[in-house]
């Protein structure tokens, strides 16, 4: 009995010691040898817009699910989505032709046509009644119409059966609408439809009608959003009957389908508890209007260095860390979704899942509910002075908890969130001042590589390996008392 007691003895500090080394490694590699930007710059050089129905879309898929392998990690690729017609952008390009002629700043929403070559056409203003209509209709055919009456979200104009029934509708009734008209113009033989918008410009996708669409359907019409003082500058020629001419050369293509789409799932196997999982993970769809570094390249790029720094420090973890790279976000949440309804992992056995989908900012805190509070402040303990320049902090949730959420929110917690399962997230912070503003990249075309601030993604990089091995290493499932209030 005394030899047993003397053995466990002495296997609890090598226990202890063998955990304290991996951690040493990862805050170390964090240092030296981080990598986070090196993914950051593939993604948004070799890959760019990584738009759901596009080929971008399965190459970064393939890189991704290639490079968790490369580092020995476990690699489930899972199927969650699936659109009937591919779309794939190449360039695009628009010149006003006149004596003070320009080259024109606009966009496209992804899933609307595209012209054959570079196509010239006179411009109108859209008419708004059916009189206005008949009046210019024979005009229309190969002209290009400016619209101020349609939403300035950047989702393309919604052509779908459904609208052209609502629009008709109002217009019988003599109301007020967005481009009611649309249908007549579009049977007219217009080009397309021009649309202001502010700088720099959200341009998202045909939300109405892109899981609809078949090769036999597809949109006819352009849909332009263009930079609005160049649109202040082109209606004012047209109401004063200038002669002048617009030139658009857009590359949108089309394809047959079906392309489907899927989550990268990376997996540390535990050794005590295989089958109870801490959860990481960032989406990796992007609009194709910019190269989708921060929404959401950095947050990928980040949970990828985790999965590296731990693997590449030896970790070992009692219980199993995931890694998941969600396909279909911007769409709705698709990926996430699939993953949560379909049970991939059991709700019961999942600690925690962080979720990285706010921008390229450090993680300098976390808060937690009390009775998750002890757990966390002794695995982030060794973060407090990991980096003297980001501190972080552990602090106590004060007040009652909120209630468990009945809806998906913004990111790919929500249905985590609303089936129970822990989502702590980590607090961001420019902590250096950079001046970064998610609303300039948020869906835009400012959403680039220069915007990304690699000290503050390497430094999350480290805090989310040290936090996550620490939680996997734990006794218990992490708490979940008065993680929301019941209802």
């Amino acid at each position: 009995m005394k030899r047993i007691l003397l053995i466990a003895v002495m296997l609890l500090p090598l226990g202890l010691s063998a955990q304290d080394k991996v951690v040493k490694n990862i805050l170390e590699l964090g240092r030296t040898d981080n990598r986070t930007m090196e993914y950051a710059d593939y993604i948004a050089r070799n890959i760019g817009g990584r738009l759901v129905g596009t080929h971008m879309l399965n190459h970064a898929e393939d890189w991704v699910a290639e490079t968790f392998r490369s580092w020995g990690l476990e690699v489930t690729v899972q199927e969650a989505v699936e659109i009937g017609v591919g779309f794939d952008r190449g360039p695009w390009s628009g010149r006003m032709l006149s004596e003070d002629g320009m080259p024109l700043h606009f966009g496209t929403p992804a899933y609307t046509a595209g012209t054959r070559g570079p196509v010239k056409g006179r411009v109108f203003l859209e008419p708004k009644t059916r009189n206005e209509f008949e009046r210019v209709k024979g005009a229309l055919k190969g002209a290009w119409v400016l619209v101020e009456t349609a939403p300035k979200n950047g989702l393309a104009i919604d052509s779908s059966p459904r609208a052209d029934s609502l629009r008709a509708s109002l217009l019988s009734e003599g109301k007020e609408g967005s481009v009611l008209l649309y249908k007549e113009m579009v049977d007219a033989g217009v080009l397309g439809f021009i649309r202001p918008a502010v700088a720099p410009m959200q341009v998202l996708y045909n939300r109405a009608t892109c899981f609809d669409l078949t090769m036999d359907n597809l949109p006819k019409a352009c849909d332009i959003i263009l930079d609005e003082r160049q649109f202040e500058i082109i209606k004012q020629k047209t109401v004063s009957r200038q002669d002048f001419l617009l030139e658009f050369d857009i590359r949108n293509h089309f394809f047959p389908g079906p392309m489907k789409h899927h989550n990268i799932l990376a997996v540390i196997k535990g050794t005590k508890y295989p089958d109870e999982y801490v959860m990481l993970g960032s989406h990796l769809d992007a609009y194709d209007i910019a190269t989708g570094s921060t929404d959401d390249g950095q947050g990928v790029c980040v949970t990828m260095e985790t999965a590296r720094l731990l693997a590449a420090s030896g970790a070992k973890p009692k219980r199993s860390i995931m890694f998941c790279i969600w396909t279909g976000e911007e769409y709705g949440l698709l990926g996430s979704k699939y993953f949560v309804e379909n049970k991939t992992v059991p709700w019961d056995k999942i600690s925690n899942y962080f979720n990285r989908d706010g921008g390229p900012l450090a993680a300098v805190s976390v808060t937690v509910p009390p009775a998750m509070y002890d757990d966390f402040n002794e695995v982030c303990k060794p973060l407090f002075d990991y980096n003297p320049d980001i501190p972080f902090t552990v602090n106590k949730r004060e007040g009652d908890p909120s209630p468990r959420p009945a809806r998906a929110g913004g990111s790919d917690h929500a249905y985590f969130a609303i089936n129970g399962i822990p989502t702590i997230s980590f607090r961001e912070k420019d902590v250096f001042g950079y001046d970064f503003n998610y609303r300039d990249i948020w869906h835009t075309e400012d959403d680039l590589f220069d915007k990304l601030i690699p000290a503050y993604m390497e430094h999350s990089a480290v805090v989310q390996a040290v936090t996550a091995y620490g939680i996997a290493n734990l006794d218990h499932l992490l708490s979940r008392q008065g993680l929301y209030r019941e209802q």
